[in-house]
């Protein structure tokens, strides 16, 4: 009797397994590995920290002391970037929170019903934004992965929390072919520092040509239905256990009240009416808005950089809430979420500095030239930028360091300089789906950690990988 129901569970299991599609299943094998063995993001950092030293040494032969000296030496680099990322989780934060912004996100966030129509829903909307620009795509992704979870848990629809959240990540992929590419934009800027050895390069020729429209299109196309995919079936969620990130603090989280508009004093001094005027937070929002405006007037879309982001949410938030007050307390209650980011991108400035000061990249950027041929250039270039990206996790750093190299090595193998670019700027935003880096913003939003979404990230990178390889093969 026994051996009867033993036989019987087991047939069920098998039964389950096979309901589950070969995509889904892929997602939860790297789920369930990311939950067991990824570190909180701060390990990652000194994880990294520790390999690039151990790097410098083995192979650009600098002693352990030049290292740490490196180290120091680029560990305070990244503030400016820094406050740039805390902006961007604060005044995003303080939008979202305004009544105006609820009402939208929540009537986008209600609009699945399912949790892999979330999925798909949100990846879709994070790549189309990222094709604008990265920053407002990755703020807009988390915030709508969170009020996402709090709706279809309201309406008891099954969902993976992780997996919408990590739908909102998938922007930071996608994005370097379009608007907002940190490669496209450094080389279309009249004066850049490569300008004597490639000129200038128009965003209209870096965007449209054959290898960039059709990573762009495969990656709208197939990408959102392969997060989706990924989604276990309705039926098989429940009995998946440790499937679902959500403890019992980050449910609270998501259930409390959004943050509360200022109440003005019953019996308001003259100080207390400036402060809780509309009018001057009118006044102020439109001023913003109008210098804006007139710069995109005047420089179009070039214009849309980190900066411009940040000072549109600002503005804009300014214009959502009623009153100065009100601005000011939201912005209170999200400054918390930047904590992340103030801890650990000075440790990233610190990898960054090694990298460059010891000459890593240069000696990496070698070893792939020198085993290339005409056929194989762009995709050990794509690879060889994959890899470079774990240590220098930023675009534009990247092909500040990178770039010489890369396009002395394209003249050598007589190569299109603009394709090598792009194949740069590809594997740099590829290998972004297994790095924690700009997902820390994310995770303070979505109140999850790195290893919540980073299972999903990796299975959804590896699936598309294939698009960037059949890139480094088209003409352009």
């Amino acid at each position: 009797m026994d051996n009867l129901e033993d036989n019987l569970e087991n047939q069920e299991d098998a039964s389950t397994e096979r309901s589950v599609n070969f995509i889904a299943r892929i997602g939860t094998a790297c789920h369930r590995f990311s939950m067991k063995y990824t570190p909180d993001a701060s390990v990652f950092t000194i994880g990294l920290t520790l390999a690039a030293l151990l790097l410098g040494i083995a192979l650009a032969k600098r002693t352990p002391l030049q290292m740490i000296e490196y180290w120091g030496q680029g560990f305070w680099e990244l503030l400016t970037f820094a406050m740039q990322m805390s902006l961007i989780i604060i005044t995003g934060s303080a939008v979202a929170h305004s009544p105006l912004m609820k009402r939208l996100i929540r009537w986008l966030a209600a609009s699945p019903m399912t949790g892999r129509q979330a999925v798909w829903l949100i990846s879709m909307i994070s790549i189309l934004i990222s094709y604008l620009h990265w920053g407002l795509s990755l703020i807009i992704g988390a915030l709508l992965a969170r009020e996402m979870a709090k709706q279809l848990r309201l309406r008891k629809i099954p969902f993976e929390y992780s997996l919408i959240a990590a739908g909102g990540y998938l922007g930071l992929m996608t994005y370097p072919g379009m608007l907002s590419a940190s490669v496209g934009l450094s080389i279309a800027t009249p004066g850049h520092f490569l300008e004597a050895e490639m000129g200038i390069v128009p965003m209209s020729h870096y965007m449209d040509n054959f290898t960039n429209i059709f990573v762009t299109v495969a990656f709208l196309m197939l990408t959102p239905m392969i997060a989706a995919l990924m989604h276990p079936a309705d039926e098989d969620f429940a009995p998946m256990e440790g499937l679902t990130p959500m403890d019992p603090e980050t449910l609270r989280l998501l259930d409390t009240e959004d943050v509360p508009i200022a109440k003005r004093p019953k019996n308001p001094s003259m100080g207390d009416r400036l402060t809780y005027s509309r009018t001057i937070a009118w006044c102020t929002g439109l001023l913003g808005m109008f210098y804006a405006c007139h710069v995109f007037a005047k420089r179009g879309f070039t214009a849309l950089d980190i900066n411009m982001v940040n000072f549109i949410f600002m503005f804009l938030g300014i214009l959502l809430y009623r009153d100065p007050a009100s601005y000011v307390r939201a912005v209170r209650a999200a400054a918390s979420g930047a904590s992340g980011v103030i801890l650990q991108f000075p440790f990233y400035a610190g990898i960054m500095g090694m990298i460059h000061y010891s000459g890593l990249v240069d000696i990496l950027t070698a070893g792939i030239v020198s085993i290339s041929n005409e056929t194989t250039f762009y995709l050990w270039t794509f690879l060889s930028s994959s890899m470079i990206n774990l240590f220098v996790p930023s675009g534009g750093g990247q092909w500040t360091l990178q770039g010489p190299a890369v396009v002395a090595s394209a003249k050598l193998m007589d190569a299109d300089l603009v394709k090598a670019s792009l194949m740069v700027a590809y594997g740099d935003a590829w290998t972004n789906m297994i790095h924690p880096f700009w997902a820390i913003a994310l995770l303070d939003l979505t109140d999850l950690k790195a290893k919540d979404i980073m299972g999903y990230t990796t299975a959804i990178m590896l699936c598309t990988g294939v698009v960037f390889l059949i890139a480094a093969f088209l003409p352009m």
